[in-house]
């Protein structure tokens, strides 16, 4: 082994999927002494060609180094991989996409058991990982002691944000992040159907379409803010009586064009519902409210 090598630090790694393997080889990349496990073994026979060491079971692969990262398929594949392993004195690192309940109580498994537990949320496709101008990161929550010492670590297949010390915030602050792609993912397959019968070239319309949503993004620190203050009113552009007056139009455009409107149909329920309690004057973050009652 080279000098570099020997300074990294070791860890170990249980699931060798898309996801899995990428995160291995960026680690190994980067000269950490790198430990795996899958329950396939023919999927880590790369990975040793490439200076993993590849372990029998997972019990073997969670007792070879302290720090022992998982990234398996779900939550039951975790407590079936870890079914009669013995974390004591390990630091573990779940990067299973899960539940905040599911993560909350792995937290517990893995305190009863004498570990330090760290959820995390990999907002990033395996493309992107060991690529830090490709912008992935990796929400974390948990003991932050943990993440502390092994940030640098943590830090070389993407970038790491730490959230909290609920082991639940990491997976919740993911599925926030991801429920709001698949709604701009739903107004961009609404805006490609209006004009699929028509001789538009849907090339011409996805610069037009990606500039007005990264343009309208910041509009969020808006919403966040009207949220803390409690004040809906608060600097206004076009407010909710304004918005919903223009909903006919939408729905006319689609029913013209053949389009289904169940993509948008339901917001534009909740816009309607808001103004009937009368807040006309508001922003559309009274919506915020209508979803949590």
């Amino acid at each position: 082994m080279t000098r570099n090598t020997i300074e990294k630090a070791p860890l170990t790694l249980l699931g060798l999927g898309a996801m899995g393997t990428a995160l291995a080889r960026a680690w190994l990349a980067a000269g950490h002494p790198l430990t795996v496990w899958n329950r396939t073994p023919g999927r880590a026979a790369a990975l040793a060609a490439e200076g993993a060491e590849v372990a029998g079971s997972a019990a073997e692969a969670v007792a070879a180094n302290t720090l022992v990262v998982v990234c398996l398929l779900d939550d039951l594949s975790v407590g079936e991989a870890l079914a009669g392993v013995e974390p004591a004195g390990r630091d573990l690192v779940n990067l299973v996409t899960s539940t905040p309940a599911q993560a909350r109580a792995r937290a517990g498994w893995a305190h009863e058991r004498g570990a330090r537990y760290l959820d995390g949320g990999i907002m990033a496709v395996p493309p992107m990982i060991g690529v830090p101008e490709a912008g992935g990161y990796v929400l974390y929550s948990g003991s932050r002691e943990l993440f502390e010492d092994h940030r640098q670590t943590l830090g070389v297949p993407a970038g790491t944000t730490y959230v909290g010390e609920d082991a639940g915030f990491a997976a919740l602050h993911d599925v926030a992040l991801l429920s709001a792609m698949y709604g701009m993912s739903a107004g961009a397959a609404h805006a490609f159907a209006l004009i699929r019968k028509e001789g538009i070239d849907p090339a011409s319309l996805a610069p037009l379409l990606a500039d007005w949503l990264v343009a309208m993004a910041p509009a969020v620190h808006l919403t966040a803010d009207q949220l803390r203050s409690g004040d809906y009113t608060r600097g206004v552009v076009s407010n909710l009586a304004m918005q919903v007056a223009g909903v006919p139009t939408f729905l006319r455009t689609a029913e013209e064009q053949g389009v289904s409107p169940e993509l948008l149909a339901p917001y534009f329920a909740l816009m309607r519902r808001r103004l009937a309690e009368g807040s006309g004057d508001e922003d559309l973050t009274g919506v915020v409210d209508l979803l949590t009652r």
